[in-house]
């Protein structure tokens, strides 16, 4: 047995690894699936009491006798899965058998009698679900839960990390998992991987099914996945994507999926004008202006790309308005619960939908098909958009939320196109920002190669903050 073998890592390398590596290191007898589940399970229970990453205690026993099993699968050369033995967290709007679904607000009801088919595919591979993880209290990309405890970014504590996909996103900055399942509506995945410095994608619609997740917005939702490395995002998403025909939105390879073939050099690509017209902080600017620098024979054919013909801020808040009026509909049991009551920043957001007509929601939805529109013109342009992720870095849970948190990453969900981030730098105030692709519909595979071509340019992935 060689040296290599023969030394395991020790808990901050086993913590702080890509899912590619801890692939590896199991493939390779170097660690087995009861010592690294034993390490994030631990890691949970020291940290978790102030970072909030999941709701309640993982299921430990249930966990263990897993990655026992899948040890016992290698060790007697039985037929393994693509991630067998690898612990994975899922948002708590995605149903996993036996646990309640609380989607972040209070009264939840009864566990699930049956896995969300991302659920399905996972333990089909072979992965453990290490638990549920903690979001935000209804509409929000905060963070912030009074009947669960606000998610603290690992980065600094009583900042936020972004959400709704708070949790997930926290345990994988704070290696507490080796991968994450979330869910992306306007950014969901994309806003807390830019704040906490981790890779998040989110899919063309329809590659994954959202069968078994509890929708926002059903024309926006998609399921999301965020890792440690850009290459364990085409690892999940290989292993995800599947037909489902119980799933309305799941259709037999709904747009045919480019084939990564872009030459970096060549690619047209098309960047926003002055980021400070767009809101973006100064902090922000200036670390995209030197990834762009550092990006210049990679990214070298840029354009400024106009979106006045469509306004994102608008076209926004009529997709909001579409989330709180599902809202009404499909959480009406645990909203009528009189023991349980929202915060009242939540009521008043359900007011304003209950406040509005039929024909308000229509419009509200034909801004949606303009998008899709706007995203066709675009593309006919450029083969990616090129932008920060948020236009500012986390900040503390006692600040005013920023109005335009999502006004980078909406219009990837309001168009139906794939989109992706990753860490491109650290301000001068120590807080991570990451850089989003987004192209046209079927390029997710484009976007994963371009990804990485940067990623490694950028040479910008954070050592995460893995201590206690």
């Amino acid at each position: 047995m060689s040296d290599t073998i023969a030394n395991p890592p020790g808990e901050r390398e086993l913590r702080g690894a890509t899912l590619c590596q801890t692939l590896h290191w199991l493939a390779t007898g170097r660690i087995d699936s009861a010592r690294l589940s034993r390490v994030y399970l631990d890691a949970i229970a020291r940290t978790d009491a102030q970072l909030h990453a999941f709701v309640g205690l993982p299921q430990r026993d249930m966990a263990m006798d897993a990655a026992r099993a899948s040890d016992l699968r290698r060790s007697s050369a039985k037929p393994i899965g693509r991630l067998d033995g690898v612990p994975v967290a899922v948002k708590d709007n995605i149903d996993v058998a036996g646990l309640v679904t609380s989607c972040g607000l209070p009264g939840s009801g009864v566990p699930a009698t049956r896995d969300a088919h991302v659920v399905e595919r996972l333990r089909g591979a072979g992965a453990l679900i290490l638990g549920k993880t903690n979001l935000d209290e209804g509409v929000g990309a905060c963070g912030k839960n009074p009947h669960f405890g606000d998610v603290h970014n690992p980065w600094r504590q009583g900042f936020t990390p972004g959400g709704s996909s708070a949790g997930a996103t926290v345990a994988v900055a704070a290696g507490l998992c080796a991968a994450a399942i979330g869910s992306d509506s306007l950014g969901s995945i994309r806003i807390p991987a830019s704040y906490c410095g981790v890779f998040a994608l989110k899919p063309t619609p329809g590659e994954i099914s959202t069968r078994g997740m509890w929708p926002a917005a059903r024309r926006l939702d998609c399921i999301g996945l965020v890792a440690r490395g850009v290459d364990d995002l085409g690892v999940l998403l290989r292993t995800l994507a599947d037909y489902d025909a119980e799933d309305p939105r799941s259709r037999q390879r709904r747009v045919e999926l480019a084939l990564p073939d872009w030459e970096p050099g060549k690619l047209r690509v098309g960047v926003l004008g002055d980021l400070a017209a767009w809101g973006g902080e100064p902090g922000v600017a200036t670390v995209f202006a030197r990834a762009m620098a550092t990006l210049g024979r990679e990214l070298s054919n840029h354009r400024i790309v106009d979106f006045a013909d469509f306004s994102i801020p608008r076209a926004r808040r009529a997709a909001l308005l579409l989330i709180e009026t599902e809202m009404l509909v499909t959480y009406a049991g645990a909203l009528a619960n009189s023991a349980h009551q929202l915060s009242a920043a939540q009521q008043a957001l359900l007011d304003y939908a209950r406040g509005k007509s039929a024909a308000d929601y229509a419009a509200a939805d034909r801004l949606l098909d303009a998008a899709m529109l706007k995203a066709r013109r675009l593309f006919a342009e450029v083969d990616v958009l090129v932008t920060p992720t948020t236009p500012q870095t986390a900040f503390s849970h006692e600040a005013p939320v920023p109005a335009n948190q999502a006004d980078f990453t909406a219009f990837a969900n309001l168009a139906g196109c794939p989109a992706l981030s990753l860490p491109m730098g650290i301000t001068t105030e120590g807080l991570p920002v990451g850089l989003q692709l987004l192209g046209p519909p079927g390029s997710d595979l484009r976007l994963l190669e371009l990804a990485e071509v940067c990623a490694a340019a950028l040479d910008a992935t954070p050592v995460y903050p893995v201590g206690d």
